[in-house]
């Protein structure tokens, strides 16, 4: 399933043809994907601007004039093709590694722009869906009501994670993939930040904060490379996307940059090491770390 990066990919190819442009004509093709489709929801949209495609935890969030927000997830296969006007092909924005094909039976909501753009979302698995929800009640929505801090945002701070960390007893790991406690953080970036930190996913998250409940020097570390591998997965595109709008056709995938995750037996990357990647399992999930450097 897409990570925080890739859904911002995502957006950051979705957002300069949607923007300040109205939805002319939405065309759906079944009645449900994961979730029915919203009731009556051609009707809610069309006519209607969009002002802001945005991204909350792993989510597109795109606000629409009317006071309806227009959320999006796109589960396991999901992926937007963009046609510009007057252009002979589709751009895929979202288009995963280990594709699918794109066949057309699989394009089940079509959204036409008074640009002459048009918008297609194909989901062969069917994993994903839309949701319009009032703008006024996102905040409150039971998908939203609950999550944490934006990882890249000036919210995520070593403060806040020690006050959340403080006396607790679950696994580094179990607490930052908690989305109260981190929005949009996934199982590959949980990896590749514990590692840049050089902290065990199997610690106590408890080590993130002092007895006073300060930031411990481990929380300290830990934001900056949380920020860090996130920023060097956007630079590339994703771990799981290819990313056709480069200029050069390069797809610069960043799993091909991972230090550990998928690489179990491969020798550890940090030069003061001589330690090699192990994988274990965690509630019923990989991880993969270096037990020589990450203590």
């Amino acid at each position: 399933m897409p990570e925080l990066p890739e859904v911002e990919t995502v957006r950051r190819g979705l957002a300069p043809v949607m923007e300040g442009v109205r939805i002319s004509r939405l065309t759906q093709r079944r009645p449900d994907l994961r979730f029915p489709f919203p009731e009556r929801f051609a009707e809610r949209v069309e006519g209607h601007r969009v002002l802001r495609v945005g991204r909350r935890a792993k989510y597109l969030v795109t606000e629409i004039e009317g006071g309806d927000t227009l959320v999006m997830h796109l589960g396991m296969s999901g992926r937007f093709a963009i046609a510009p006007a007057q252009s002979d092909g589709a751009e895929r924005v979202g288009d995963y590694v280990h594709t699918q094909g794109n066949d057309p039976k699989h394009d089940h909501v079509t959204l036409h722009m008074s640009n002459g753009a048009t918008i297609t979302y194909n989901d062969p698995r069917r994993f994903g869906f839309m949701l319009l929800i009032p703008t006024a009640n996102l905040a409150a929505h039971a998908l939203f009501a609950e999550i944490g801090v934006e990882p890249l945002g000036d919210d995520l701070t070593a403060e806040h994670l020690a006050i959340r960390a403080h006396g607790r007893k679950t696994d580094l790991k179990a607490f930052l993939l908690d989305q109260r406690n981190l929005a949009g953080l996934g199982n590959i970036y949980v990896a590749e930040a514990l590692y840049r930190a050089r902290l065990s996913p199997k610690k106590s998250a408890s080590v993130l904060a002092l007895r006073n409940g300060s930031p411990s020097p481990h929380a300290i570390r830990l934001v900056p490379e949380i920020k860090a591998v996130l920023e060097a997965a956007l630079q590339a595109g994703g771990s799981t996307l290819r990313d056709y709008r480069q200029a050069d056709g390069a797809l610069g995938y960043f799993q091909h940059s991972f230090s550990v995750y998928g690489r179990a037996g491969d020798a550890c990357d940090h030069a003061d090491c001589n330690g090699s990647i192990k994988r274990i399992v965690q509630a019923g999930r990989s991880t993969f770390y270096c037990p020589k450097c990450q203590r």
